[in-house]
């Protein structure tokens, strides 16, 4: 082949190989490497998303990172409580449970029912409730992040470790979204959980009736009522995390989010991808 030749046949297959080239540099650098066109990019530390009927796995991102939960952490707080007492148990709230803020104000030697105290828990986040909730439980704050411990254990949840009943940022105080998943899983078998995850408002009362409160539920997307729980997170260290689970045809989705981005508008278009996927199964 001559030399004119040979730098013709060069140039065609230099202009042949740059088109397949460039997409695929373009997509690394967008998302995930391989993701399929259809597959959205999820704008998070780590995500898993589950269909827990089929045990489905529908998307995951760093799904075993450990990473801080915040108030995630509170649902495993609320599944101790429920199996160790009944919901009718009174509860004085101890002075050491009450040195962390909440909007809500308990005080120290108010009597609740444990039952409105995890309403406070898992409707409004309040932290002090939940250090009632811990303190009462375990007769102790060290001892009772023995016993989350402890469960974590007998779940299986190998990349999960507690520091605190309330999720606040601590050394060893971390899970993963797959373990979170696992966890809310076995929560939701709780009728009590299930039913207060999905409350928009509740009312509770100290036992003697003499001062009473509204909670507010911190996850807004339960103004859709497809969607029935269950919890959200923050600390600076954390970012925002999300629990959401949506009923729909048939199917129960959950989705896991820490460090979320864009929490309530991801987290809504996410689930609706997951109802396409096996709406898509189905066909």
């Amino acid at each position: 082949m001559n030399r004119l030749w040979q730098g013709r046949f060069l140039l065609a297959m230099t202009v042949m190989t740059v088109p397949l080239v460039l997409p695929y540099v373009a997509l690394t650098q967008e998302s995930e490497s391989a993701r399929p066109a259809d597959r959205p990019i999820v704008k998070a530390s780590a995500l898993y998303m589950i269909e827990l009927n089929s045990g489905r796995v529908l998307l995951e991102k760093n799904a075993t990172r450990r990473l801080p939960p915040a108030s995630l952490t509170k649902i495993m707080t609320a599944l101790l409580a429920l199996e160790s007492a009944p919901l009718q148990e009174v509860v004085k709230i101890d002075g050491r449970a009450v040195v962390h803020h909440s909007s809500y104000g308990f005080r120290a030697g108010e009597e609740f029912l444990l039952r409105d105290l995890l309403t406070a828990v898992l409707v409004a986040s309040a932290n002090d409730a939940c250090e009632a909730v811990a303190w009462h439980i375990g007769g102790g704050d060290k001892r009772f992040v023995a016993l989350m411990n402890e469960r974590v254990g007998k779940l299986g949840l190998k990349n999960t470790h507690f520091a605190n009943p309330c999720g606040f940022d601590a050394p060893g105080h971390y899970s993963t979204a797959a373990d979170l998943a696992k966890l809310t899983a076995q929560a939701l078998q709780q009728p009590f959980f299930s039913m207060m995850v999905r409350t928009l408002v509740r009312d509770i009362s100290t036992v003697d009736g003499t001062r009473k409160m509204s909670l507010h539920n911190t996850n807004e997307l339960l103004v859709d009522p497809e969607i029935n729980g269950v919890k959200t997170g923050y600390t600076s260290k954390a970012g925002r995390c999300l629990i959401a689970s949506m009923f729909k045809d048939g199917h129960r989705f959950l989705l896991v989010g820490l460090n979320l981005k864009d929490q309530w508008e991801q987290a809504a278009r996410l689930l609706r991808y997951g109802q396409t996927v096996m709406q898509g199964a189905a066909s």
